[in-house]
């Protein structure tokens, strides 16, 4: 039942920031008899939907959720006294919610009003549900996720800068999905002229994220595709006073510009995190990239490996110089998994704090 609690949790996926992901199921004699996610900000959260569906049925019944009921008045009512209100004999939560203004207050409403609750049921998988929600929490910044794909050598391009495809259509569709999953994505100058990304989900039935250009000296083409916003937004972020004229000319096509005192990685997560983000995306190349993750901007990587060698002495890499001399030095990723993506390798992993 948790596990069915995480999936209609993901049908929300990209839809819900700055809330987390939350799914729930109520059970009356063996069998669902309500269940619901929450479907965005403003509003009402999982367990409202079920217990709704359950109508006069939740009385006595089991009520599942993949995340402590919030005790607190916030856009909507707390959802512990929806709860309590219906009647519910038993309460099974997945996690405890690392919210300071939840953090146990949901589930010791429950247990004062007289309802069993158990607490850690599929717990792993609910963490990695929102592992963007409880780093936003603890840390005040949104998850960076960096993606790149690369050739068996290491290579994200050929030496003249070439580089559609690396990676097969099975990847790329990983990555239109892991697009549609993030708030915003970011990409640098060199980007936008060398590739002339999209950066779209490439679907019109799940979400697009907000494009995200950081770039000092506004070096860019003039029509871009991301300068087309119809499908998608996009905000370009700059220094004080460069080229104001290039600036209108982007806001009159529906581009929104923003001058920051310092276009940094960690400038610019300040600004999402201000804005509501959980996820970032980053598919920038190697000199951003190594920016982003010096800058603690980045705390997951995924990389697709293609069964592919290009070769070539300035070929550009996925990171530049982190100014590391010895391997000891190299950055390890923690929980490190792999699978395989059609005819690609996936490897993801996390960066130690």
């Amino acid at each position: 039942m948790m596990q069915r609690c995480l999936s209609l949790a993901r049908q929300a996926l990209g839809k819900t920031a700055p809330n987390p992901l939350v799914g729930s199921v109520v059970v009356k004699d063996g069998r669902i008899v309500g269940e619901g996610f929450h479907p965005g900000a403003g509003q009402p959260h999982a367990e409202v939907f079920a217990l709704r569906q359950a109508g006069e049925q939740a009385r006595g019944a089991t009520i599942y959720v993949s995340l402590e009921p919030c005790n607190h008045y916030g856009r909507t009512p707390p959802c512990s006294e929806a709860v309590v209100k219906a009647g519910v004999a038993r309460a099974i939560v997945g996690m405890v919610d690392p919210n300071p203004k939840v953090a146990g207050g949901g589930i010791a409403r429950l247990r004062e009003a007289g309802i069993e609750v158990i607490v850690g049921v599929e717990e792993e998988a609910c963490r990695q549900l929102n592992e963007a929600f409880i780093h936003r929490i603890l840390h005040h910044r949104p998850f960076g996720i960096l993606k790149y794909a690369m050739t068996l050598d290491g290579k994200i391009a050929t030496t003249t800068g070439h580089s559609a495809w690396v990676t097969g259509e099975d990847a790329r569709k990983a990555v239109h999905q892991l697009r549609s999953a993030c708030d915003a994505v970011i990409v640098g100058g060199n980007t936008v002229r060398s590739d002339n990304p999209q950066l779209t989900s490439h679907r019109t039935d799940i979400p697009n994220p907000l494009r995200v250009v950081m770039s000092r000296t506004l070096d860019l083409p003039e029509n871009a595709r991301l300068w087309q916003t119809e499908e998608a937004p996009t905000l370009v972020c700059t220094e004080a006073g460069v080229k104001p004229e290039f600036q209108q000319r982007l806001r009159d096509l529906g581009v929104e510009t923003i001058e920051l005192e310092s276009v940094t990685p960690a400038g610019v997560m300040e600004l999402l995190y201000d804005r509501g983000s959980l996820s970032v995306l980053w598919e920038c190349g190697g000199t951003l990239a190594a920016r982003a993750i010096a800058d603690r901007s980045v705390q997951k990587v995924i990389a697709f490996i293609a069964p592919k060698i290009v070769g070539g002495k300035i070929a550009p890499s996925p990171v530049s110089d982190l100014g590391l001399e010895t391997m000891p030095e190299a950055l390890n990723l923690e929980h490190a998994r792999w699978y395989a993506v059609g005819k690609d390798i996936a490897i993801e992993g996390y960066l130690s704090e």
